[in-house]
């Protein structure tokens, strides 16, 4: 029997699109910047944003890798969007905000002055800078994630302020003892504030979301004033953070033992809190199979990032080869399951959590009452990092 011409066509266009690319790493980059994602604008509109440094980290990993011209232009078209040609930051950011988020887009910044000269990228990142000279701080000194939550110190803001903070240090102020020294306490207080006590019911040894050292939240427990739950993405970047400012510190500083420490003793447990069957992660991590609760990808793709990164680096010992083996299964069901090929020869990264904040009760129903996203940046940026340490092994 005569097979159809078109059908023909059709099963070749459909095993076309479900070949494996040669990287799913440029494959979702590519792709996001055919959208005209992460390119220092929404909707035409000058921003700041932190997701858009994220990519752009992504973006410059790429560029070092492959030497595309494509990613390096592409990071710069983002920071010309938001840095005026006198190095003043524009895009609704201003110091007197006093928000950790924006600093994020800093470390591109600091990589365009390095690479091209310009003084305009110092300048810039000389005002993220002296944001951190004034931004208010707990009585210990961790940075308040927001000046509008009072007290409070989140995870996320460790990801969006120290490694900016870390690499300004590391490129302008190499030997600027007292900032390292805070940049380790910003790691240590948050660790410490927000780690699960050894004590309680079902330890997890994993860190919750945030905590309120003023203990006037109205979701702040009664001893350190920590938030309820343990969110996924609020992990993955902290986690990110961890192996990111070990390659930015001085090995030779007391805090790169410090924050090593850290990740040392949290990446076992994020391993076995992965799912057992899928291999990721839950939105709320430590209340599997719950009423509403679901497999949420920019987390997990933190976490294959940070899990390989920590052993290819030689941070995390690795003898039995589970942690490589858990990120590994956790990537085969990221690609299988979250990454959606399009016709145009794009893909989209589905399931990604739109956002996690702390500034109403930050229960579980909260968790769970947020919108998922297509193609959200957060999780997008997050797989090409899983995918270029996923490209390494």
């Amino acid at each position: 029997m005569l097979v159809p011409l078109a059908s023909v066509f059709l099963g070749i266009c459909i095993t076309l699109v479900r070949a494996k690319p040669a990287s799913y790493a440029v494959w979702a980059a590519d792709s996001a910047i055919k959208r005209g994602q992460g390119n220092g604008l929404s909707n035409g509109v000058p921003l700041v944003s932190y997701e858009h440094g994220e990519f752009q980290w992504a973006l410059r990993l790429l560029y070092e890798r492959d030497g595309n011209e494509t990613y390096l232009d592409y990071i710069k078209t983002g920071a010309n969007n938001i840095v005026f040609d006198n190095g003043t930051v524009h895009g609704s950011y201003a110091v007197t905000d006093y928000v950790l988020d924006p600093l994020r887009t800093g470390p591109t910044f600091l990589y365009l002055y390095n690479i091209t000269g310009d003084s305009k990228w110092k300048k810039a990142a000389d005002e993220f800078r002296g944001q951190l000279n004034s931004h208010p701080r707990t009585a210990q000194g961790q940075f308040w994630h927001k000046l509008i939550y009072f007290n409070q110190g989140w995870l996320d803001g460790i990801y969006m302020g120290e490694i900016f903070y870390a690499q300004y240090t590391h490129d302008i102020q190499p030997n600027n003892a007292t900032a390292w020294d805070d940049i380790t306490r910003q790691f240590q207080l948050m660790f410490q504030n927000t780690i699960q006590n050894a004590t309680a019911p079902n330890n997890t040894h994993l860190m919750y979301h945030g905590y309120d050292f003023s203990h006037t939240a109205v979701w702040a427990s009664p001893d350190r004033g920590h938030s309820p739950e343990f969110w996924d993405r609020a992990l993955g970047w902290y986690m990110m953070a961890l192996v990111d400012v070990l390659d930015i510190m001085p090995k030779t500083h007391p805090g790169f033992n410090v924050i090593l420490d850290i990740l040392q003793n949290l990446t076992p447990h994020v391993r076995d809190a992965a799912d057992r069957t899928s291999g990721v992660w839950w939105l709320v991590i430590t209340q599997p199979g719950r009423a509403g609760n679901y497999f949420e990808s920019s987390g997990s793709a933190m976490f294959v990032y940070a899990l390989l990164k920590a052993v290819r680096l030689g941070h995390v010992g690795d003898l039995d080869g589970s942690i490589v083996a858990a990120a590994k299964k956790a990537y085969g069901y990221m690609a299988q399951n979250w990454v959606i090929p399009n016709t145009n020869g794009t893909m989209s990264w589905n399931n990604t959590v739109v956002v996690g904040s702390l500034n109403l009760a930050g229960d579980y129903d909260y968790y769970i009452s947020q919108p998922v996203d297509i193609n959200d940046l957060k999780g997008l940026a997050a797989f090409v990092l899983a995918s270029i340490e996923f490209e390494k092994l």
